[in-house]
């Protein structure tokens, strides 16, 4: 029998999602560029499910090359996406054609909607969502606020990942600072996500800052499957180890399975 490593389920996933961010040229990687991109994917594709281009890296960085690394990413079956606070900006300033149009013209193909700085009702931000699929282009939702004044509800995060899932949107990404809130409020906060029927449905932000110790605490809290965003491309080979049980932040479980 052939030496290898236990089995990771095969793209497209629908559990252990890795959703990297791309921020360009950055301490945590220069991923900005078909030079920089290309040999991370060449070694690690397979690890990754998603690829955001960070904040409003669209607008900062030259087209061509927007362009060309969101080409590269579907190369490598990996899906590239604009992050919310592109939407967002493009909400505040009334520029949603303007949004539309850049997206054609970079050819991303996909679009976070969310809601950080910005407050949608029920009805707005379904009609955000319908409006951009029907313009062919696939829809991240993400749930929460930059700097929440509250505790997440679960029931209207619950209620959320139902109304959203009814457009076709299999998983909702909770935003980091919401997550962090929620479980610092409650002791019961960990237990009480596990338990919900739509856990699975969700993809939790992790903090880059607090890399390796936070991640392998949520594989370890939630298993080898749980769903993860805001992964630096720095961060994505030691973080496929821990869902594996490689390395010392989940004390080589791999060695006892």
């Amino acid at each position: 029998m052939a030496l290898a490593l236990p089995h990771r389920a095969a793209k497209p996933r629908t559990r252990g999602l890795t959703s990297m961010i791309d921020f360009g040229p950055d301490t945590f990687g220069w991923t900005g560029a078909p030079g920089g991109i290309r040999p991370l994917l060449d070694a690690c594709a397979q690890y990754i499910d998603f690829a955001k281009i960070y904040a409003l890296n669209a607008l900062l960085l030259p087209r061509e090359t927007v362009k060309a690394a969101a080409r590269l990413y579907r190369d490598h079956d990996v899906r590239p996406f604009a992050g919310g606070i592109l939407f967002e900006y493009a909400w505040q300033k009334n520029e949603l054609d303007g949004l539309e149009t850049l997206l054609a013209d970079l050819d991303i193909g996909g679009l976070e909607i969310s809601e950080n700085y910005v407050q949608l009702t029920p009805d707005q931000r379904a009609r955000m969502i319908d409006r951009f699929q029907r313009r062919g282009i696939y829809i991240k939702y993400e749930f929460g606020r930059k700097n929440p004044t509250d505790p997440l509800s679960l029931d209207e995060l619950g209620g959320v990942v139902e109304a959203v899932g009814q457009q076709g949107i299999e998983h909702v990404i909770v935003e980091q600072s919401d997550f962090d809130m929620l479980v610092a409020a409650r002791a019961d906060a960990i237990d009480a996500l596990r338990r919900e029927p739509w856990f699975d449905r969700l993809v939790i932000e992790a903090d880059p800052y607090r890399f390796p110790k936070q991640h392998a605490e949520l594989v370890r809290t939630f298993g080898p499957e749980v769903n993860l965003a805001n992964v630096t491309p720095g961060q994505v080979l030691r973080l496929e180890g821990f869902r594996l049980g490689i390395g010392r932040a989940v004390d080589y479980s791999i060695i006892e399975r």
